[in-house]
């Protein structure tokens, strides 16, 4: 059965990050983030050039795939839900129903799938990574959830339990 993990950069630093990666052995990590950048000084590490050199001198290959990424409109469709909520996207536990929705019609329904699996790797596990700790909080975790359904895909999401700890769920 293929594997494919998904990983968020919040809660993590750069070594708890690689810990993770290879406490399941992860090859290659799909960065599915529209904007490579995250603010603040205890994520620097995960910005677009700092995460390829992180993950190059670690041997794990890298790939962008915008196409699966959700464009501003969505990310600001979230964002009033978490408004509503209460909750920053940062302490986000869920995506709303409405942008599964969307994100599900107006990019997952789209994007041919098949391509994207024929780049993951034949030896270890590809690994989708975003910004949110919980997969459930993410898109990542809808692009994971339709690689099961519709190609047997075995799902690990990892998520940090404590910033040097890290849970495989």
């Amino acid at each position: 059965m293929p594997r494919i993990a998904t990983i968020g950069v919040y809660e993590f630093d750069a070594a708890s990050f690689l810990r993770a990666l290879d406490a399941v052995g992860i090859t290659k990590v799909v960065d599915i983030r529209q904007r490579r950048g995250v603010r603040g000084p205890h994520c620097a590490w995960a910005n677009s050039q700092r995460l390829q050199a992180l993950l190059a001198g670690a041997h794990i290959a890298y790939e962008h795939h915008p196409e699966l990424a959700p464009d501003t409109e969505l990310r600001h469709l979230q964002y009033r839900d978490d408004a509503r909520q209460g909750v920053g996207k940062r302490s986000r536990v869920r995506l709303s129903p409405e942008y599964v929705r969307a994100y599900t019609e107006g990019i997952l329904d789209l994007v041919p799938l098949e391509p994207f699996i024929r780049q993951l790797p034949v030896h270890g596990i590809g690994a989708l990574l975003c910004v949110e700790a919980t997969a459930q909080a993410c898109h990542r975790s809808l692009v994971a959830e339709r690689l099961a359904e519709r190609f047997g895909f075995e799902v690990i999401h990892l998520e940090p339990t404590e910033p040097a700890e890290f849970d495989l769920r």
